[in-house]
C-alpha cells in the first residue's frame, strides 16, 4: 500500500501551482525559447554588417570619380583684384549639387539591394552597417572630388594665371544635406525589399485549438 501524495509533492504528470517554483529548464538539445538554431549567430550577423559597411564605404571612391567626371564646371575669372563668376546667370553650381545627389540616390538603391541579398532577414546590425557605410561613402566621395578636382585656393590660382584668364572653381557642395541622399536611399530600398520579400514570422497558431465538432441534430440522436 503506497502513501498518498502530499500537496508539497505534486504528481509528475501535473504542473505545480506553486508561484515560487523555478521555471522549467529546456530539455537537452533544444534551443531556448526565442532563439532559432537554424539562423546565423550574432557573430556572423556582425561580420556581415561589417563587410557591408566596408564595401559600401569604399564604393564612395567610385561615386567621387563619377561626380568629378559628370558634374559641370563653374567658370571663374579674375580682374586682378577679385575673382568673379564668369557666367553670373549660369546654373553650373546647382548642377554640381544635383549631379552628386542623383549619383548618391543611384548608389543608395544598389547598396540597399545588395545588403538585402546578403541578409534577407535584415537585423539591427545590418541596417546600422548599411547606414554608416553609406554616410562614410558619401563623405569619401566628396573628399575625393575636392582633392582631385580644380585648385581649391582660388585667390592664389587666379593670381598665378593672371588677369582675365578663365579657370574652373573647386568642386563644392553648396547644400551639405546632399550627403544624406545615399544613406536615406539605401535604407529606404532595404526596408522596402525586406517588407516585400523578407521572411515572414510563423503564425502563432498554425492549427485550430481543437477538432471541429459535429453538430448533433435531434433526428441523428434518435437513430
Amino acid at each position: 500500500m503506497t502513501a498518498p501524495l502530499t500537496p508539497s509533492q505534486p504528481p509528475h504528470d501535473e504542473p505545480s501551482n506553486d508561484p515560487w517554483q523555478a521555471p522549467a529548464q529546456p530539455s537537452a538539445g533544444m534551443p531556448p525559447h526565442g532563439f532559432d538554431e537554424d539562423g546565423p549567430g550574432m557573430k556572423k550577423e556582425l561580420l556581415q554588417a561589417a563587410l557591408i559597411m566596408v564595401v559600401v564605404a569604399l564604393s564612395g571612391l567610385l561615386l567621387g570619380a563619377l561626380w568629378l567626371w559628370l558634374a559641370p564646371r563653374v567658370p571663374l575669372i579674375s580682374d586682378g583684384e577679385a575673382v568673379y563668376l564668369k557666367d553670373t546667370e549660369g546654373e553650373q553650381a546647382i548642377g554640381v549639387d544635383g549631379t552628386f545627389t542623383l549619383l548618391s540616390l543611384g548608389f543608395g538603391a544598389v547598396s540597399g539591394a545588395v545588403a538585402f541579398l546578403v541578409r534577407r532577414s535584415g537585423g539591427v546590425p545590418m541596417v546600422a552597417g548599411l547606414a554608416f557605410g553609406a554616410l562614410f561613402g558619401a563623405l569619401l566621395a566628396w573628399g575625393l572630388g575636392v582633392l582631385l578636382g580644380p585648385e581649391t585656393d582660388v585667390a592664389a590660382h587666379a593670381e598665378a594665371l593672371g588677369k582675365g584668364i578663365v579657370f574652373d572653381a573647386p568642386m563644392e557642395l553648396k547644400a551639405k544635406g546632399t550627403l544624406l541622399a545615399w544613406p536615406v536611399a539605401a535604407l529606404a530600398v532595404h526596408l522596402g525589399l525586406t517588407a516585400l520579400f523578407g521572411p515572414r514570422d510563423p503564425e502563432p497558431y498554425a492549427e485550430p485549438y481543437g477538432e471541429p465538432y459535429d453538430e448533433v441534430r435531434p433526428g441523428d440522436a434518435a437513430s
